[in-house]
């Protein structure tokens, strides 16, 4: 017997059935797939020639549990290449190699105290809409409480400490334990300035909030984002973690390789609990990285590669996606997502009623008509948004086409 509901089924694996479900009925056409929010390359050959190099190390250290150790100066490399800082001249700072995002930030609440009160009474911020695994973990698998700090078109989606404030207002909790951002933001691919975290950085400071930012997607972004630790760094008195990886960043996400750096105690906490969660990092993967960020002039290089292959696919896609009468809810400014409005009215067909969620029902009709997928979904007050990504090459000529003609067959409606 089923322990889990079904309805609890994670949005992507929906995703992945209604593209099963698409090639099935049209006898083997392959979907457009700008619903995949993983790389669609490989890392670079100079990555792969380092990782075969370190497949021929014999020492014990390549080959035993990582554990939290920082083997080949991994997390020093990764935190000078992917935002400038030395993180030796900050002793105030730690910094440990990950396992990856997903699993190292499910660990966060309870690297905050979760489990040694009462959960009820412990409270996690997070954005909606949103790559929900926070929310998921704090209100569901965890039952704590989740406070929902609003994205919003009308300001970019960008972070507005005002929603934020009166979001906590209407809960009535002035301290919340944790807030939990992503940035840049997936779905709606927007950098944070040091504007917007020097405000959240005195906010939370002034009311002993810890706070920790998803950086999956630091790197992918030509000037449009400030990393937290850029700013964070110079107040002490903020505890804060900030998670890297290198999945996005260099196109590998089975390495399961990233860092995490913040403030001593946050980290030191992390750890702890870690420590009974899993047993570290790949260490052949870990020594390899770490030999390739001591050229950080080389590393930057193959970093800005891989984000300009997803900026010339933003330059087809967001145009003509405009040009075909969608709207957007945020303008792109790092990271490989884009975000839009979905219409009342797409094919001549009315969306604002019918089984699902508004969002969900224009995603299904667009592939079903044209075959072109993205993600749909829900805004914290019902605004309908579809995601469009550009892990798939539209640049190739028979896939430009084909976007091309689906996007001007949808006629949207607001």
């Amino acid at each position: 017997m089923r322990q889990i509901p079904p309805s609890g089924i994670n949005l992507f694996q929906l995703i992945y059935r209604f593209i099963r479900e698409y090639e099935e009925k049209s006898g083997g056409v392959k979907a457009l797939n700008l619903s995949l929010g993983n790389p669609d390359l490989i890392p670079p050959q100079e990555v792969i020639d380092l990782k075969t190099r370190f497949a021929q190390d014999r020492g014990i250290d390549s080959y035993t549990y990582a554990e939290d150790r920082n083997l080949n100066r991994f997390c020093e490399g990764l935190i000078e290449t992917f935002t400038g800082l030395k993180a030796e001249a900050y002793p105030h700072l730690r910094y440990t190699p990950t396992a990856g995002i997903k699993t190292a930030s499910a660990l966060l609440p309870l690297a905050c105290g979760m489990h040694l009160r009462d959960r009820k009474k412990f409270h996690v911020v997070t954005h909606l809409p949103a790559y929900d695994v926070m929310g998921t973990w704090t209100s569901s698998y965890f039952a704590s409480n989740r406070i929902v700090w609003p994205l919003s078109a009308e300001t970019g989606m960008k972070m507005d400490l005002g929603a934020l404030k009166t979001a906590l207002n209407t809960a009535q909790v002035e301290r919340p334990d944790l807030i939990f951002v992503i940035r840049p933001g997936n779905p709606a691919s927007q950098g944070a300035t040091r504007e917007e975290w020097v405000s959240l950085i005195e906010f939370c400071i002034e009311r002993g909030i810890r706070l920790a930012n998803d950086g999956a997607y630091t790197t992918l972004t030509n000037g449009g984002h400030v990393t937290l630790a850029e700013v964070a760094k110079d107040y002490p008195k903020l505890e804060w973690i900030e998670l890297y990886s290198l999945s996005k960043a260099l196109s590998d996400p089975g390495a399961r390789l990233g860092a995490i750096f913040g403030s001593q105690d946050f980290v030191e906490d992390w750890v702890l609990v870690k420590g009974n969660t899993d047993s570290g990092p790949n260490p052949l993967q870990m020594m390899a990285y770490g030999e390739l960020f001591k050229d950080v002039t080389l590393s930057k290089k193959l970093l800005n590669d891989t984000y300009e292959i997803y900026k010339k696919r933003l330059d087809l896609l967001v145009p003509t996606l405009k040009k075909a009468g969608l709207k957007p809810a945020g303008e792109t400014t790092a990271g490989f997502f884009t975000l839009w409005k979905v219409p009342n009215r797409a094919f001549g067909i009315d969306l604002t009623q019918g089984e699902g969620s508004h969002s969900e029902r224009f995603n299904r009709l667009v592939i079903d008509r044209t075959g072109m997928v993205g993600v749909h979904f829900t805004g914290p007050t019902g605004e309908p948004y579809i995601r469009y990504a550009v892990c798939f090459d539209i640049l190739e000529p028979s896939a430009r086409a084909r976007f091309e003609k689906s996007a001007a067959e949808i006629r949207p409606e607001y």
